[in-house]
């Protein structure tokens, strides 16, 4: 490991050698066994299903961690999974899920899935990508996912065989022997045959692989971008990329002595690319501590016990966790936690510092997406951290501002000028981001580099600050306000714990700025106090929003990112609901719905009779569409 403190320092980096004429692996396989020979009776990756800080758990070391990679991978192989075919899994954190993950990318392409889709979305992402094999949970209490996969392999017909996890062999005393006896039903009525995974694997030889590993560039997984609505897009990420994420991770950030906590999801690049793979580059030991991570049952108030348990060197967080972590004391020795990573989104300057206030720990941000195979740029931890910016760039990675000119091209954005952030890496796989071919159509600027539909800044030292994303700007009367203005200046108030600012409909002006907020525990504060409290702490005055509203708990997505569709979808009934009542009309708003073409969608039911005129009349003003509900 190298630490950097400046761009100098990375640029010295990118001067000793081409990227291309490094001696790195070729593939996943050869990645794992030099990650073995170097560290192989070293712990690799530790798991416990309970979140308490004395609970069972189970640890591989770097040499076990191959031997069941390779037991996977020829047990895919075995179900007919070749080098082009596809391995989905929808599963939470577990041993296996890591194992599903390294394994599938071995045998063929790994394509994980967000547990917490529907049905029809997980259905529609498998037909995407053409799964052969899918692998998720073993019927369990207090979950519904194996009846949901169920489902979504019946509508999936080139998947062949459902392997089956079963997490009762992660409890102890009398739980390991009810939780059988209690297990809910999954009548099976899809016709992929349904086999257990472990049980499987035991079958398959482990010392080596069973078929010629490919040693050529490769497209070796598939992750699905978009929140909860919608047809998410597939993302196709090459051996390369992930091999770029490890070697970054080894040489500018971990070593072997390192304990990582990942409380994030194996579905989402964070945790495969930056945290996995850069484990796997590095020998370090990571810890994966619960099925559902952060949102596991007391991972919040163990979270601290967790960290001098396991005696966690680097925390890996989102902004969403920080502030439900700030809102616990800190109960334990946390003495050799260096280094707190947050990404996914934004970080608030006031969370920043009360986190800083609390443990002592700097937080370092970093950016990435899953278009880039993650990584793009961090905060260096042994340099100056710009507060509200997420660093420098990486080696090999160049990131330019661009302002479309239409015809004529781009044009580069001047220092400190916003523009929308374009990416080149070996992360980026150029003209072919997406599995749909029309989905990469005008995705890159100059034919290389990837819009990524951030806006953002670089300074004079060359960090980079994101100011919205190009989607999320609220357009008000044609005046462009970035939310971001909003949700800083909400957060300093000491009763805020999170902000998602969106533009609510509005008939004269398009849109209007609101918030929605979630109070820190125990806060009691009033919407309008928030209103006057924001215009007194925004001097734009066109941002100031003209809507407060307190909710128990923000919507999220499963890596703790505000989710602003579901915001839009609550204003967009309020908004529509108001107008339809002043008006007298017997219609008020059932649902929104996204809609592939037409975006959020109002669906209306009748309390009493009103014609369609009359509506259209009232509705017609705002840019949202709206139709009867069946």
């Amino acid at each position: 490991m190298g630490a950097f403190t400046n761009r100098a320092d990375l640029q010295a980096i990118e001067a000793e050698i081409q990227w291309q004429d490094r001696d790195l692996p070729r593939s996943m396989y050869e990645f794992l066994d030099r990650a073995r020979d170097a560290h192989g009776s070293r712990p690799a990756i530790s798991y416990q299903l309970l979140s308490g800080p004395a609970t069972k758990s189970e640890t591989l070391t770097w040499a076990e961690l191959l031997g069941q990679v390779t037991q996977a991978a020829n047990l895919f192989r075995s179900l007919g999974v070749g080098e082009n075919d596809v391995v989905a899994y929808v599963l939470p954190n577990s041993m296996e899920t890591a194992i599903t993950l390294l394994g599938g990318m071995v045998a063929g392409i790994v394509n994980p899935i967000n547990p917490l889709l529907e049905p029809e979305q997980i259905s529609a992402i498998l037909r995407e990508t053409k799964a052969k094999v899918v692998v998720t949970l073993k019927a369990f209490p207090k979950t519904d996912l194996p009846q949901k996969v169920a489902e979504a392999v019946k509508f999936a017909p080139n998947v062949k065989t459902v392997l089956e996890v079963d997490l009762v062999r992660y409890l102890s005393g009398a739980k390991k022997f009810i939780v059988p006896l209690i297990r809910p039903k999954n009548p099976i009525t899809h016709k992929a045959d349904v086999k257990n995974m472990r049980a499987e694997m035991a079958r398959m030889r482990s010392d080596r692989l069973d078929f010629q590993d490919v040693t050529q560039d490769r497209v070796a997984a598939y992750f699905h971008t978009g929140g909860t609505t919608g047809m998410p897009k597939v993302a196709q990420h090459k051996i390369s990329g992930m091999v770029y994420n490890g070697w970054l991770g080894a040489r500018l950030l971990f070593s072997e002595t390192d304990a990582v906590m990942c409380p994030l999801p194996l579905f989402h690049v964070l945790a495969a690319y930056p945290v996995m793979m850069s484990m796997i580059a590095a020998g370090a030991h990571v810890i994966f501590p619960t099925p559902q991570g952060y949102r596991g049952e007391g991972v919040f108030d163990n979270l601290w016990k967790l960290i001098e348990r396991w005696k966690v060197s680097y925390l890996i967080t989102v902004p969403t966790a920080l502030s439900a972590l700030m809102q616990r004391p800190i109960n334990a020795d946390v003495s050799t936690l260096r280094n707190v990573f947050s990404g996914s989104s934004p970080l608030p300057l006031e969370l920043y510092s009360r986190f800083e206030k609390a443990t002592g720990v700097q937080i370092i941000e970093g950016y990435g997406l899953t278009e880039c195979t993650c990584l793009v740029s961090i905060n260096p931890p042994g340099g100056t951290k710009k507060i509200g910016s997420v660093g420098l760039p990486f080696p090999y990675t160049h990131v330019r501002i661009l302002t479309s000119q239409g015809a004529i091209g781009y044009r580069e954005c001047a220092v400190d000028e916003v523009g929308e952030i374009c990416v080149s890496n070996p992360g980026v796989f150029e003209g072919s981001t997406y599995t749909e071919t029309d989905k990469n159509h005008g995705l890159f600027a100059e034919g290389r580099f990837l819009k990524t539909g951030d806006l953002g800044r670089i300074d004079a030292d060359g960090y980079l600050f994101i100011t919205g994303r190009a989607k999320d700007l609220i357009i008000r009367g044609g005046h462009n306000i970035d939310p971001a203005l909003i949700e800083e200046a909400l957060m300093g108030h000491e009763a805020v714990a999170f902000v998602g600012a969106i533009g609510q409909p509005d008939a004269h002006a398009g849109e209007l700025p609101a918030a929605y907020v979630e109070l820190v525990q125990g806060a009691n504060v009033s919407a309008e106090d928030l209103v006057a409290y924001a215009a007194k702490h925004i001097t734009e005055r066109a941002a100031q929003p003209k809507f407060v509203e307190i909710l128990p708990e923000l919507p999220k997505t499963a890596v703790g990112k505000v989710f602003k569709p579901q915001l839009r979808k609550m204003a967009i009934a309020r908004v529509y609901d108001a107008a339809l009542a002043a008006a007298g009309t017997g219609a008020h708003v059932a649902e929104v719905i996204e809609d592939k073409k037409r975006g959020l969608v109002a669906r209306l039911t009748k309390t009493a009779p009103v014609e369609d005129a009359a509506v259209s009349a009232i509705l017609g003003q705002f840019s949202n569409p709206w139709e009867w509900a069946a």
